[in-house]
């Protein structure tokens, strides 16, 4: 044990856990944004040195991803009850699963929308690649070719993140990004701070050059085309 450890009354380390930990910062963010959230606001709240939580944080990243796996919990066990439905119908579960994110999380939603520190290729960026691995699998093994699988997943995130992150934004979320760093106090942090592997997302590696292709301008020309479409025949009726 270490002499921080040892500073720390046994009754706080007792009660101390990765989850405590992990659900005490999402609420902050939810109260205060990103930006609100540091090691120490999270000690002063949980009533321990700062130095306690790195025996079970291993920092930043650490934190940050156990938070989007909080987030995306409900959602990853909603989009696997859906796989088996027509591709229609898990777009559909999958829209209103993320949105509901965004309105019960509207200050942490915008974590969801950033790099995964292990796929920062990914395009748009999502932080979850189980999501993003189980949206690819759902509809290739629907028919979809890759070209196809990786387009819908790029023009629906684009909708779907966009539209929700000006609702969070109206909500109250800052989207720009948290600047302020959450690891302090001099800690000893561990090796490989935030270390995520796609060891579990074959579809994501397989897609990887595809997914990492930066299409920007040719979407931005295809959804405004099919936007002015739609107003089109709207007033054509």
């Amino acid at each position: 044990m270490t002499q921080d450890a040892r500073n720390v009354p046994r009754s706080s380390v007792r009660r101390l856990s990765r989850d405590l930990i992990v659900t005490t910062a999402l609420a902050q963010i939810d109260g205060r944004g990103a930006t609100g959230l540091s090691m120490r606001t999270l000690a002063q709240e949980l009533d321990v040195e700062a130095m306690s939580l790195y025996r079970y944080v291993n920092g930043k990243e650490d934190l940050l991803e156990s938070i989007v796996r909080l987030l995306m919990r409900d959602l990853m066990t909603a989009l696997q009850d859906a796989s088996t439905q027509q591709w229609q119908g898990f777009l559909q579960i999958t829209a209103h699963e993320v949105r509901r994110i965004a309105v019960e999380h509207p200050r942490a939603f915008p974590l969801v929308a950033t790099r995964h520190p292990a796929a920062p290729w990914l395009r748009p960026p999502l932080r979850s690649v189980e999501v993003v691995e189980i949206f690819l699998s759902t509809l290739l093994a629907q028919g979809f070719t890759d070209d196809q699988a990786v387009s819908a997943y790029r023009a629906f995130s684009s909708f779907l993140l966009g539209q929700l992150l000006l609702e969070s934004a109206v909500r109250g979320a800052e989207t720009g990004p948290v600047e302020e760093p959450l690891d302090e106090g001099n800690a000893d942090i561990p090796a490989h701070d935030g270390d995520a592997t796609l060891a579990d997302a074959p579809t994501v590696r397989h897609l990887r050059a595809l997914l990492s292709e930066d299409r920007a301008e040719e979407e931005f020309e295809v959804s405004l085309e099919s936007l002015l479409d739609r107003l089109d025949r709207e007033l054509s009726q």
